[in-house]
């Protein structure tokens, strides 16, 4: 805003009349002192207002230009009442004190002044830029020095970074008026909020909702209004981004700051360049239409040299045609003609501005050759018109075939699937704009070309290519219609972008045309490759892919062959979709033709009997699944299925059997949901954030964990949970969810910012001591044991969603470890080498230590202890095995007490049991001696009477028992010398000479002892 008009605000001085009346003596004196100075005109001085006073009046006095240049001024007179102020269109006359109309060329807000023109920050504006941590990091001050908000010409851009950035301008009123500015915040990762403070630096009203801003699509400008109260209001527009990640968030652009209030306009603001106003009393400026220009404070617009000249709209001068080149045109592909032919054809681009009879310039080329049509997309067809239209209800078609009617027993599978661009499909549009002007306005953002469908080239390289496609719900096939908690919808698209600069390439979601948030995005150049995204409740939802070039607001075409393609888009279950096949459903037990019922959860259609049957137990159902048993998969170890087996959980009970040891774990104790906030960590910029994970080990979909972001607008949250909508996309619920938080402290909040929250687990895989589950790998060497007793118990879980770092998804495994030291909620900890919880930011890792981990207690964990017995009575208690490692389960055995027999008994029979036995033992020592001498004597005699039969010796020699001789009378002992070695050899020997017996001598104890040699 060009302004040399004075305004009676914050900026205007005001005089007291006091200090006037002073200053008017001062220099009077001067005067008689130095001469007679010529008289006053009415250039020599200008009119202002003192301050109010506390009745409402106020004086008009007249200031000089240069004190003392000339005498004769206008005395003081009363002036208008302080709330005085002109309409729109008119400037207070100060010396008349009226209102008088502004001349053509001039324009006036009356009690108001408007900032519309950002070639350079206006006077009165100041950018602060600080870090969000105030004095804990003042390196992360210094790194945000260069962080501001922009001009761009006709709007300011904040800042992209992580610092806090105010925009700041300070307004006196001397009534109460408001604040009207435009705005486009379109990414929710930035904070943007709007608070004015008094000259105290007191926050106004720190509760109003008008302090935060309601986000906005990409490229839609929004208004917002504040009232302001009279006095000294202090207005911040405060940014600040949560840039964890490594992609910039997208700015907050501003323009057309207009505040009403002041006091009183004394001049009007004359049109600036490229604008004009046509008649008196105007209150804003039009700019100037296309190949016109016009100077400052102009009331119309002249043309430009049509022939050599052109201009765009509200421009302040005119520019000479350049010679046409190759980035001047683009080629599209026509529609099917009635030979069902089609051709490339070249165009402008328009505006044309260039020249093609300039030396060097090129012409544009003929078109290509006709070719055939592509065929229609599935679900339509062409019916010899060579004009696609969709299949009847009931019907469906590959876009080749004629549509036919589905069979008894299937339906049709609704949907879209584009992949023949000949002419845009009818729920798609196109469109061009551009933040700082509307050169693209009436341009196609994007182009059909057989194959694929390519972004277009817009006016200029940082216009938004925009295409969209709008679904108004979706439908379910009839058989899974009742299931809770499924798929609804899914979007697949395929695409690439060939860039030579920093093009970015979105693709955003609108959910019941609330807001667009961005999806995804890619930023330069992307092979081809296929996106999904999954949509989990029924809902009217827009979807839009835009293209950019480049950020950077350039004037000469840089990258106009810098393009996007996108060659297939699929939805499935749209309620106004086509059909390209039939699918088998589930019929009713009553007779009827081919009508479809839905089957109960957790049932799926057999194809046998085209009935619905539920799955087995511990079992869940796929979504989307074919008919058969095998849409109903297993669940896995330590889990079982909902009761209507649209997932698979814990119930918190495990049982671990090794080497015949059966330990069973009881995991109630820890909680519904844990929670583990893990920090702090810092930007490169010194911005403090915190990984804030929320995980709910046990449980089915009640029980889930919740992430939400609170970076939003307040009002609009709240009013979205009184419809019981949950705060619409800005809630994550699974498994396991994350969030960025950014702590509160030093930014002026009340509460911490939460963001970025993300699914990291949404499929429960099972629960098991090994190390690898679904292709799954825990890695047990990230938490060093300190015994290996009982095993830790590894949950597995995936999610589901695809992103451009994990392909597949992104798992975790949740590591639960014994521990008695540990309470019973216990402890949650990620591994020290990877302190964000995972070390490829794909495969998360916790370690959730509790005494509530322990397996529980049973018989084997205790044993008896017996005491002393006395008096006849003994105590018997039972304590756990140390180290004790069991929790809960079975209690131990209360203290018995036991009658027993006194020591002294027992000693006694002892003593008793031992002499008898001693005796015993004796007297059979005794008699089995006794009983061996006996034996070795009748064998000596049987010896002695072999012998003598082969020596025929004479019976009076012989050695026998004789007549009337007892046994037991003879106590003559035989001895038995068995022969030597040496007594053999000598026997043999004397074999030979007729010697042939055997010593044996014969001890007797009456006499001497007969020994035969």
């Amino acid at each position: 805003m060009r302004s040399p008009a004075r305004f009676v605000a914050s900026w205007a001085p005001a005089v007291h009349i006091r200090h006037l009346l002073l200053f008017l003596c001062c220099t009077f004196g001067m005067v008689d002192a130095a001469g007679s100075p010529r008289p006053c005109t009415e250039g020599d001085y200008y009119f202002e207002y003192t301050e109010c006073h506390s009745s409402g009046s106020r004086w008009r006095a007249a200031i000089p230009h240069e004190p003392g240049a000339c005498v004769g001024l206008p005395e003081p007179v009363r002036g208008t009442d302080c709330t005085f102020s002109c309409k729109a269109g008119e400037f207070l006359e100060m010396s008349a004190q009226e209102c008088t109309r502004c001349a053509a060329g001039s324009y006036s807000l009356g009690s108001g002044v408007r900032f519309d023109q950002w070639d350079a920050m206006p006077a009165g504006f100041s950018s602060l830029a600080t870090g969000l941590q105030f004095g804990a990091h003042r390196d992360g001050d210094l790194a945000c020095n260069s962080s501001s908000w922009v001009p761009q010409g006709s709007y300011l851009e904040s800042n992209r970074d992580e610092c806090t950035v105010s925009l700041v301008y300070s307004v006196h009123l001397k009534k109460q008026g408001s604040v009207t500015f435009e705005y486009q915040y379109p990414d929710n990762n930035l904070l943007f909020e709007f608070f004015i403070q008094n000259d105290q630096c007191q926050e106004m009203d720190p509760a109003a909702e008008t302090k935060w801003v309601k986000l906005t699509n990409q490229g839609e400008w929004a208004m917002h209004t504040v009232n302001l109260q009279s006095g000294t209001n202090i207005m911040y527009w405060r940014t600040g981004a949560v840039t964890v990640g490594t992609k910039a968030v997208k700015p907050v652009l501003l323009k057309n700051v207009q505040i009403e209030g002041v006091a009183y306009t004394s001049e009007c603001f004359p049109c600036k360049p490229g604008t004009f106003s046509r008649v008196p009393g105007s209150s804003s400026c039009e700019p100037c239409p296309r190949d016109t220009f016009s100077g400052h404070g102009a009331s119309s617009c002249s043309p430009c040299d049509a022939a050599t000249q052109y201009a765009d709209e509200g421009s302040e001068k005119c520019k000479t045609r350049p010679p046409c080149t190759k980035k001047d045109f683009f080629n599209i592909h026509t529609a099917c003609d009635n030979d069902g032919k089609t051709q490339i054809r070249y165009k402008w681009i328009e505006p044309k501005v260039c020249l093609e009879n300039l030396s060097g310039a090129v012409t544009l080329p003929p078109g290509g050759e006709r070719e055939p049509c592509p065929p229609c997309n599935p679900g339509f067809y062409n019916n010899d018109t060579f004009v696609c239209s969709p299949c009847p209800p009931g019907t469906s078609s590959d876009g080749i075939k004629p549509c036919q009617p589905c069979p008894a027993g299937t339906e049709p599978t609704l949907g879209f699937e584009y992949k023949w661009w000949n002419v845009l499909p009818a729920n798609m549009k196109t469109s061009c704009f551009n933040v700082g002007n509307s050169k693209c306005d009436t341009m196609n953002g994007w182009e059909v070309a057989r194959d694929h469908i390519r972004s277009g080239a817009g006016s200029s390289d940082n216009d938004y290519l925009i295409l969209s496609i709008h679904i108004p719900g979706f439908k379910l096939p009839t058989s899974i219609s009742s299931h809770k908690g499924t798929e609804f919808s899914r979007i697949t698209f395929e695409f690439e972008t060939v860039c030579s600069g920093d093009c970015e390439f979105y693709f955003m979601m609108d959910v019941n045309r609330r807001s667009t948030t961005v999806v995804e995005s890619w930023e330069r150049s992307k092979t081809r490759q296929s996106y999904t995204h999954v949509l989990t409740k029924n809902a009217s939802v827009s979807y839009t892919w835009a293209f950019q070039r480049t950020n950077q607001p350039t004037g000469a075409r840089r990258y106009v062959n810098d393009v996007a393609r996108i060659y297939s888009i699929a939805v499935t279950n749209a309620v106004d979709g086509v059909s390209s096949e039939c699918r088998a459903c589930a019929l009713s037990t009553q007779p009827s033709d081919s009508a479809c019922v839905p089957c109960p959860p957790g049932h799926y259609i057999d194809p046998q009997s085209s009935r619905c049957a539920e799955c087995p137990p511990d079992t869940y159902l796929l979504p989307q699944a074919t008919p058969g048993q095998d849409a109903c998969k297993p669940c896995g170890p330590g889990s079982q299925s909902t009761k209507d087996h649209h997932l698979c959980y814990s119930d918190c009970r495990f049982t671990h059997t090794d080497s015949n040891v059966t330990m069973t774990f009881d995991f109630t104790p820890l909680g519904s949901v844990g929670t583990l906030m893990n920090g702090p960590s810092f930007t490169s910029k010194g911005t403090k954030y915190f990984h804030q994970f929320n995980i709910s080990l046990c449980g089915g979909q009640e029980q889930m964990a919740s992430c939400k972001d609170n970076v939003t607008d307040l009002s609009v949250s709240d009013s979205l949970s009184d419809r019981g909508d949950g705060g619409g996309g800005n809630a994550v619920k699974a498994f396991i969810c994350q969030s960025t938080v950014i702590p509160a402290s030093g930014r002026g909040l009340n509460t911490a910012l939460t963001s970025q929250s993300i699914n990291l687990a949404d499929t429960f895989l099972g629960a098991t001591v090994d190390s690898t589950l679904a292709g799954i790998q825990a890695k047990p060497e990230l938490y060093p044991r300190t015994s290996s007793k009982v095993p830790d118990v590894n949950f597995y879980f995936r999610s589901l969603e695809i992103t451009t770092s994990c392909e597949l998804g992104r798992s975790t495994v949740v590591s639960v470890r014994c521990n008695p030291e540990k309470s019973a909620k216990g402890e949650l900890s990620v591994p020290s080498s990877c302190p964000a919880g995972t070390c490829d930011g794909c495969t998360f890792h916790f370690l959730w230590e509790s005494s509530a981990a322990c397996p529980t207690c049973s018989k084997s964990d205790y044993h008896r202890l017996e005491g002393a017995c006395k008096a006849g009575q003994q105590d018997v208690l039972y304590v756990w095995t140390e180290p004790k490692v069991c929790m809960g389960g079975v209690s131990l055995p209360d203290k018995e007490t036991l009658p027993c027999e006194s020591m002294d008994f027992w000693v006694r029979l002892g003593a008793g049991l031992g002499a008898f036995t001693a005796v015993l033992l004796v007297s059979l020592t005794c008699y089995f001696w006794k009983k061996n001498k006996r034996l070795e004597y009748k064998y000596s005699r049987l010896v002695m009477s072999a012998n003598s039969k082969e020596c025929e010796l004479p019976g009076a020699d012989s050695c026998a028992v004789m007549e009337g001789e007892n046994e037991g009378d003879v106590d003559d002992e035989v001895v038995y010398s068995k022969p030597s070695l040496l007594g053999k050899l000598k026997a043999i020997a004397s074999k030979k000479n007729g010697d042939n017996y055997e010593n044996m001598q014969l001890n007797s104890s009456h006499s001497k002892a007969l020994v035969w040699s």
